[in-house]
C-alpha cells in the first residue's frame, strides 16, 4: 500500500487520539480501514466509558465488526498511533485483522516489538502483518505533551 495512504489513515487515527486527549484520556487513537475506507473509528475511553477495555484500538474493531456486519474482519489494517499492548494484539488476532499500522513504539506495555512480540507468541491461528514508525514523531509528541502537562 502507497506510503500516503499509511500517512492519510494515520492522520485519521491521530484525529481520533485528540478526542481522547480532550476528553481527559490517555491521547491514543485509531481507525480500521478496509480497503482503503476506513469503517471503524475509537479513541481510548476506559476512564470516561467505565470500561478497563475501551482502549482505542478495540473500540475501532467493535465499531468496523459492526459496520461489517461480521466479527471478523479478514484483509483490514488497523491504524493506532500508539503500539498496541497485549490485550489489543489478542484483539488483532481474534478479529483476523490483516495488518497493523502503528505511529510510535510504547516501551511500557507495547506487545509488538517493546515488551513482548505478542503476535508471534506459540498457538495464534491467524498472522498479522506489521507496519510501524508512520507519523512517529507526531504520535510520539501527543503522548509526550499530554503526560507532560499531568506533571
Amino acid at each position: 500500500m502507497p506510503a500516503n495512504i499509511y500517512d492519510a489513515l494515520m492522520n485519521a487515527a491521530l484525529n481520533e487520539a485528540r478526542r481522547a486527549r480532550d476528553a481527559g484520556e490517555v491521547p491514543i487513537g485509531a481507525v480500521v480501514a478496509i480497503d482503503g475506507e476506513i469503517v471503524g473509528r475509537g479513541f481510548n475511553q476506559p476512564i470516561s466509558s467505565g470500561d478497563p477495555t475501551a482502549h482505542a484500538e478495540i473500540v475501532a474493531i467493535r465499531a468496523a465488526a459492526k459496520a461489517a456486519g461480521n466479527y471478523r474482519l479478514t484483509g483490514a489494517t488497523l491504524y493506532v498511533t500508539v503500539e498496541p499492548c497485549l490485550m489489543c494484539v489478542g484483539s488483532l488476532v481474534h478479529a483476523r485483522i490483516g495488518t497493523l499500522v502503528y505511529g510510535a513504539a510504547e516501551p511500557r506495555t507495547g506487545a509488538v516489538v517493546s515488551t513482548v512480540r505478542g503476535l508471534e507468541l506459540p498457538g495464534h491461528f491467524h498472522q498479522v502483518a506489521v507496519v510501524g514508525g508512520i507519523a512517529e514523531e507526531e504520535c510520539r509528541a501527543l503522548m509526550q505533551a499530554f503526560f507532560r502537562a499531568k506533571r
